[in-house]
């Protein structure tokens, strides 16, 4: 973990964002007091993609069907 001070910082930024990325535990601090860590951003999750399930699932002709009194009555309260 290395340890800057935010004048240091501001001064070596490009150093510092490259150091985080290269999974070095980056600290900012004002005088001897720790304020924030340097972090890179992770990876986004894969976009959804329309049509992905289909045909992993199949609906039955009881999906249509009535929900009997005591669950339609659930969903009421």
């Amino acid at each position: 973990m290395s340890t800057y001070t935010i004048y240091s910082a501001k001064t070596h930024f490009s150093r510092l964002i490259e150091e985080a990325c290269a999974g070095e535990e980056v600290v900012i601090a004002r005088g001897k007091q720790p304020l924030v860590k340097l972090v890179p951003i992770e990876a986004k999750p894969p976009a959804r993609v329309f049509g992905a399930m289909k045909g992993r699932a199949s609906v039955t002709e009881a999906f249509f069907e009535p929900l009997p009194e005591d669950e339609l009555r659930a969903w009421e309260s």
